[in-house]
């Protein structure tokens, strides 16, 4: 049963070492910056905006951050550069014809892909899951991976 006279612990067993820290998980991160809002930290529906650190938002997460200036309420990190509504460009993202996230009916017994994406590249094809760099347009708000913006190599949305 142990420590009857017949065993002799090691050091190791004794003396507990620093705790190791916990590492957070990149592709988990991804997934979270794509699929939430950054302010409001619910999942992203429509209309969807940007700022011009390349942060999402819901609109209306944005619209009641900038309305609620009570002296009580500190800042969001977040969103703490935005001061106007003007410093957001609303997306128009194109929808992946694959994707089934909110389609189909939530059971426990359904396996969720957290690398399938909800929009898609119009151009290229590649899903906006974090994979991929993608950049908008500020003066259309058109969303495009960054491949296909070097492959296009105009100024103007294609569009």
């Amino acid at each position: 049963m142990g420590c009857d006279g017949g065993t002799i612990p090691k050091r190791h067993e004794l003396v507990k070492g620093p705790r190791k820290v916990e590492k957070v998980d990149k592709n988990a991160e991804l997934v979270a910056r794509w699929n939430y809002c950054a302010l409001s930290q619910e999942k992203l529906r429509r209309p969807i905006v940007a700022c011009e650190l390349g942060r999402l938002y819901n609109k209306d997460a944005v619209i009641e951050f900038l309305l609620d200036k009570s002296a009580d309420k500190t800042p969001m990190e977040a969103a703490s550069h935005i001061k106007s509504i003007k410093n957001v460009t609303e997306l128009n993202l194109a929808d992946n014809p694959a994707w089934t996230g909110d389609k189909e009916s939530i059971k426990g017994d359904k396996y969720d892909d957290i690398q399938s994406a909800r929009f898609i590249c119009p151009v290229v094809g590649l899903e906006m899951n974090g994979r991929h760099r993608f950049c908008f347009l500020r003066n259309c708000g058109c969303v495009f991976s960054e491949r296909a913006l070097k492959e296009i190599k105009a100024e103007v949305c294609h569009k």
